[in-house]
């Protein structure tokens, strides 16, 4: 079992990684960073590889005889970062956990500082890129998703998406993570009760390799929102968002009806013809169908299964208990 389990998503950085595998391992040689855990300190370099096509995956394996810390999860083809996380959490032995990307715009001798915030009592400490070394196309939309999910969630973190983190393991081990949720991590550390913090750290121009950042996320970026909002204020008591919108909608249409009813018993207005009635019917239905899936949800919230969303087409050094838990084939010892 490892002391301290470092966690590299990566998608096609051929280039990076050999100069990111060595600043780890050097930032994990630093004494301050080794006075933080008892003797003897140990770690582990999770590297999983989200279906590169450019041989990401035959460089690390080229490394891992000469780094026996050096671990390979490579799944079989790209399913997205919050896959990638999820297979290193699986995976990790650590009683510490740390994130970080592989494009070496993340510093790993920060790893260390945010480690001894960890120790304060917090159970997550997320890096805050104060200054971006990115285009304005990356920069912008992430200062909005921040201020968004800061308004929407109340809490005050500056960086929800910066892949700098450190986690203790049981904050990794009750994450469910689906979709692009890696983003809101902290928020749904959060909501389980964990003490989350941030700490200002380094951001370097990219040096090799294109972003992986696309417009084309935004869609999905939202839908994922909006889940991790229900989820985070819903998912153990559906009845009381779907109750709550059925019975308002149930109410107005039942006045609505009553209204149009009375209109016809003191008035003598026809019914037949008029709108606001088909209306009130639908409001009705709506409030009956509403209710009923705040009643369903209910019952699936209490029997709901865990699933991996993600497929693994080999793995390396890693033991037999880490291969099993990311439901990979008999990993292959380097």
């Amino acid at each position: 079992m490892a002391s301290l389990s470092v966690i590299v998503p990566l998608l096609n950085e051929r280039e990076s990684i050999p100069e990111l595998i060595d600043q780890l391992y050097l930032a994990m040689e630093e004494p301050e960073l080794r006075t933080l855990f008892p003797d003897p300190f140990s770690f582990e370099i999770i590297m999983v590889d989200d279906g590169s096509t450019d041989g990401s995956n035959r460089v690390i394996e080229g490394l891992i005889d000469s780094r026996p810390e050096l671990r390979l999860i490579s799944f079989q083809r790209n399913f997205g970062k919050t896959a990638a996380l999820s297979a290193g959490f699986m995976a990790a032995t650590g009683e510490y956990l740390c994130t970080i990307d592989a494009d070496l715009q993340d510093d790993p001798f920060a790893i260390k500082t945010l480690l001894k915030k960890l120790m304060e009592g917090y159970d997550l400490v997320s890096g805050w890129k104060q200054n971006r070394k990115d285009p304005l196309s990356k920069t912008l939309p992430s200062k909005l998703f921040n201020t968004v999910t800061r308004l929407f969630t109340g809490i005050t973190i500056h960086d929800f998406n910066c892949g700098l983190k450190v986690y203790r393991s049981e904050v990794t081990r009750r994450l469910e993570l689906h979709g692009d949720m890696h983003r809101y991590i902290p928020v749904m550390a959060e909501w389980m009760g964990f003490k989350i913090t941030e700490l200002p750290v380094a951001h370097r121009a990219r040096q090799f390799g294109t972003t992986k950042y696309s417009s084309a996320r935004f869609l999905p970026g939202l839908f994922d929102f909006l889940s991790v909002l229900f989820i985070t204020r819903y998912l153990r008591r559906p009845m009381h968002f779907f109750g709550m919108a059925g019975l308002g909608s149930f109410l107005l249409g039942f006045a609505i009806s009553l209204y149009v009813t009375l209109d016809k018993i003191l008035l003598h207005k026809p019914v037949s013809n008029r709108p606001i009635l088909f209306l009130g019917i639908l409001l009705l239905i709506l409030g009956v169908q509403l209710f009923s899936t705040g009643l369903l949800g209910e019952m699936l919230s209490t029997s709901a299964s865990k699933g991996s969303s993600f497929t693994v087409r080999k793995t390396m050094n890693l033991t037999t208990g880490q291969a099993a838990a990311i439901g990979g084939a008999d990993s292959v010892r380097g």
